[in-house]
């Protein structure tokens, strides 16, 4: 690892701790340079303000959610992969202590990237759907379609059982939502034939 990528991670490492801690608003580039242990220039050297740097550990962390599901999705078949991966992600970011945070108390920061645009992380996630989405058409495991489309609908809906949790607390645990979850997606995957 080069220092250059060593500084970076270290700052990320930091701005992390910070965010949990004191929350976005609360966190300043002075607070995550002080815990990081590097000058303020340093800091500004790769980030220009705390959205900046807070958007690009947003994106490391949920890359790192999606390559350990994706990786802990070893099923046979990329329809079952998918599934896999995908409640994997849900559970995964449900119990990480920065994306609680986000959830519980500062919410409006994750409007944008739900109502507006696709961040950095949204659409890492659709490049690893879109590769697993065509293996699963090649392998006859899942339907027929425009892997774009497909792709979008499950990234909506995985997002929106991520992020909506509390509302369905009174009804469902975790593993029931997560089962509904596998079971929904798998549903709209499976080829029509094969659904039973």
């Amino acid at each position: 690892m080069t220092p250059m990528r060593k500084s970076e991670d270290d700052i990320l490492d930091a701005a992390r701790e910070c965010v949990e801690a004191f929350g976005v608003r609360r966190t300043t580039l002075t607070d995550v340079a002080r815990r990081a242990g590097v000058s303020r220039p340093t800091v500004y050297r790769y980030w220009p303000d705390i959205s900046s740097l807070v958007g690009d550990l947003m994106t490391r962390e949920l890359r790192a959610v999606f390559t350990a599901s994706a990786a802990a999705a070893t099923e046979a078949d990329a329809l079952s992969r998918i599934v896999h991966g995908c409640t994997g992600t849900v559970a995964a970011v449900w119990h990480h202590s920065m994306f609680n945070r986000f959830v519980d108390s500062e919410a409006e920061l994750l409007a944008t990237y739900v109502f507006h645009r696709l961040g950095s992380s949204q659409l890492a996630a659709l490049e690893l759907l879109l590769a697993q989405i065509a293996e699963g058409q090649q392998d006859g495991s899942v339907r027929e379609g425009d892997p774009q489309e497909l792709a979008r609908i499950v990234l909506l809906t995985v997002q929106s059982i991520a992020s909506s949790r509390r509302l369905v607390e009174d009804v469902f645990t975790e593993e029931r939502l997560l089962a509904s979850l596998a079971r929904l997606l798998d549903g709209y995957l499976r080829p029509r034939e094969a659904t039973s």
